[in-house]
């Protein structure tokens, strides 16, 4: 078996409807906006209360940096009207987070850090105090030794990835190659499988993981969305190195694809199938290989996608990192990539799943679960992007 049905539910039979999906999206803004706390913060779900107790999350995967650029998103989009100005909050929020970070500690991270706060700031006001501090930020991560998109540069770099497409000044290009350096530095060949990947020195352990959430899918993605910048022979490297990593860790059973967290552990517990670990952090990671270039990668791809849809919804939830919603955007990738009607029509299908999680969980717990990356922020945007047949996934492609 490629995933463990007994993490996935068995999808509704429900039809997409366009009006119930934007009703369902402007009715969870309207909650998002009526509980923001006078902090600017929201309420911390109990699934999202993890260690240290008690803190109030500022953070772009799990915080308040997360809800308001969703907010900011969606009415510029034109998706919906606010109540709420997100850009006059960001000041304080960032303030928050130094006084009391999400994570017991001030660090640089895109996900849970400093960077990720920065980013969303500058985006909404253009501060440029804020660039001078995101630029500082993300040169002290360079050397961060966990290789990996959490906490280390295949994270932070995107925010000189963003800032270098926002502004077009020089010094965010320099940013990102020297991030690049680093991030190349250290992938290097592995016998066992054959192929170039990162290796990780993490919460003390060693391991060499796979996924877009820790591993080579989450270092993979910055380079292909930078491939541009590269030179054209690093960039050729860069395009073979996918492809032989592709091919030599997938696990294939007739036209379904996955791969296993960890490299070469595939023992049926092993085998997830959400965006921080599987076959839908791999779609939504290598979408930006190029089209054609690889019938293998292609495939791989189509395969991966295959298994996200026979796998189901998740029982985790409907949330981006793992739940229904980001593994929906796998199917949004392909679309964009394929022209395939049946993608889009599978997010939509996940789509309409999602909310009915969402409403079960809102029963179960009595509250909303309001963060970017695990809640209904995530899913708002989610739902606009099944309406309008887009594919970016938020906080990464789009900011």
């Amino acid at each position: 078996m490629l995933f463990d049905i007994e993490r996935h539910e068995a999808l509704t039979p429900t039809p997409w409807d366009a009006d119930r999906a934007r009703e369902a999206l402007i009715a969870i803004v309207d909650d998002i906006e009526r509980h923001q706390q006078a902090d600017r913060t929201w309420p911390t779900h109990p699934r999202d209360d993890d260690e240290p107790k008690g803190l109030l999350h500022k953070s772009l995967y799990l915080g308040a940096a997360g809800v308001l650029w969703a907010l900011h998103y969606l009415a510029r989009e034109g998706a919906v009207q606010l109540c709420s100005t997100p850009a006059q909050s960001m000041d304080r929020v960032h303030a928050a987070y130094l006084e009391s970070p999400d994570t017991g500690e001030v660090v640089p991270s895109y996900y849970l850090g400093e960077v990720g706060i920065l980013l969303v700031a500058w985006r909404l006001t253009g501060s440029r105090d804020t660039a001078e501090r995101l630029h500082a930020c993300i040169e002290a991560n360079i050397g961060n030794p966990t290789n990996e998109a959490l906490w280390a540069a295949p994270g932070t770099m995107l925010g000189a990835w963003h800032m270098l497409e926002w502004t077009g000044e020089p010094r965010w290009r320099e940013l990102f190659l020297r991030n690049v350096e680093q991030v190349w530095r250290t992938w290097l060949p592995d016998d066992k499988s054959a192929c170039h990947l990162w290796t990780q020195d993490m919460y003390g352990r060693i391991w060499q993981m796979l996924g877009a959430g820790h591993g080579f899918a989450g270092n993979i993605y910055p380079l292909l969305r930078g491939a541009a910048l590269l030179a054209p022979d690093q960039r050729e490297t860069l395009f073979e190195r996918c492809e032989t990593m592709l091919v030599s860790t997938a696990l294939i059973e007739g036209n379904h694809a996955n791969w296993p967290p960890v490299a070469w552990k595939t023992g049926l517990e092993q085998m997830l199938v959400q965006w921080c670990h599987g076959s839908p952090g791999i779609v939504t990671a290598f979408a930006h290989f190029p089209k054609q270039r690889s019938p293998a990668v292609d495939a791989l791809l189509l395969q991966a996608g295959n298994l996200v849809w026979s796998a189901g919804p998740l029982t985790k939830g409907y949330g981006l990192c793992h739940g229904t919603a980001g593994n929906g955007y796998a199917f949004l990738k392909l679309y964009q990539r394929t022209g395939d009607a049946v993608w889009l029509a599978r997010a939509r299908a996940f789509a309409m799943h999602a909310l009915l999680q969402r409403d079960a969980m809102r029963q179960q717990h009595g509250q909303g679960r309001y963060p970017l990356w695990t809640g209904d922020a995530g899913l708002a945007v989610y739902l606009w992007h099944c309406l309008q047949g887009l594919a970016d996934m938020p906080g990464l492609d789009l900011l």
